[in-house]
């Protein structure tokens, strides 16, 4: 009887050891317990411990309060009550300096300085009908101070937005800020502006299908998501998306076999290089030099052939203007080009 035991745990254990190693889902609610209000932190506890390549079932808040957003025209009972909590709840030292509210941070077992947090973004859901958008950014001399927020129903069965009579927006949503804890010398950095750890790049090409790799400056990576759009333009020339609340579900990977000094990512259709500077001209330039590098070091090219390739082939823009004190570019590669 003991030999038949134990030939059968011999059987079961290489099965029991792959169920223990399987990759789990983890849910992550927006709470006042389980957000950053307004930074990115090397010091931020996390509110959620993972192992590399497990899935995050997570929700991320709009980037409003709900008196804003009552002030625009929104019901009071159509307001979430996970934002009332967190407005009420999340005040003094634990907001700011940022306005953003992101979920996390979420703590990746085996992350170490110098390795690549690998996020695949697997699907993006949209919890509630409507979005809004301001009027400030770029061009600020264009708005009328006098008109609110404008409030924006989203048909999630068509997946447009009627943004004016005759005038229909589609739905890509996508998560405008995620990052990981900037390098500890850095202190607590203001959700606003994105860097090196990512953050608020408002690349609107990171839909669900997508995958972004950013450098990890600390232990574990400590990874935080938010700001969620509906949809938005390349610049986002206004400050604002459609700003809305936002369900994900994200594999969170560790890459040991990747070194990077910027965030890239890579959808269905394009290999992207981002880079982000006060000075426009800059950003675009380190940008570029991401993609050459990139293309002369995966596609055997070299840096002059890199280079008339993107020139030929690939497209520069602008990411955002408006995330002050830095503003984004990001370039795009086609995919179809390498047969």
């Amino acid at each position: 009887m003991r030999r038949a035991l134990v030939a059968s745990f011999a059987l079961l254990a290489p099965a029991l050891a792959a169920q223990s190693s399987a990759p789990r889902t983890h849910r992550l609610e927006a709470t006042p317990a389980t957000v950053a209000y307004g930074y990115y932190w090397s010091e931020a506890a996390p509110v959620l411990r993972i192992r590399s390549a497990d899935l995050v079932d997570v929700d991320t808040l709009l980037t409003n309060t709900p008196a804003g957003l009552e002030r625009g025209g929104v019901p009071a009972n159509k307001i979430q009550a996970s934002l009332k909590a967190i407005v009420d709840g999340v005040t003094g030292d634990r907001k700011g300096p940022g306005g953003h509210i992101l979920t996390g941070p979420i703590y990746v077992e085996t992350a170490e300085p110098g390795d690549v947090l690998e996020v695949k973004v697997l699907s993006i859901a949209l919890p509630i009908d409507y979005g809004y958008n301001g009027c400030a950014g770029f061009l600020p001399e264009n708005c009328d101070r006098s008109v609110p927020i404008r409030i924006i129903a989203l048909d999630r069965r068509r997946m447009e937005a009627a943004f004016a009579p005759g005038i229909v927006v589609p739905l890509r949503p996508f998560f405008g800020s995620m990052g990981v804890a900037p390098a500890p010398e850095l202190g607590r950095v203001s959700s606003n502006p994105p860097g090196r750890h990512a953050g608020n790049m408002d690349n609107r090409e990171l839909v669900a299908g997508s995958t972004l790799f950013i450098p990890v400056f600390v232990r574990g990576a400590l990874f935080e998501i938010g700001d969620g759009h509906a949809a938005q333009g390349d610049g986002e020339v206004d400050q604002t998306a459609i700003e809305t609340s936002l369900r994900g579900t994200l594999r969170l990977t560790v890459r040991k076999d990747m070194k990077l000094t910027w965030p890239r990512a890579e959808t269905a259709a394009d290999f992207i290089s981002m880079a982000s500077d006060p000075d426009l001209k800059t950003a675009t330039a380190l940008a570029i030099q991401e993609m050459v590098d990139f293309l002369a070091t995966t596609k055997g090219l070299s840096k002059h052939e890199a280079y008339q390739l993107v020139s030929v082939a690939g497209h520069v823009a602008v990411t955002q203007l408006v995330d002050r004190p830095v503003m984004g570019v990001h370039v795009r590669v086609p995919k179809s080009i390498f047969r």
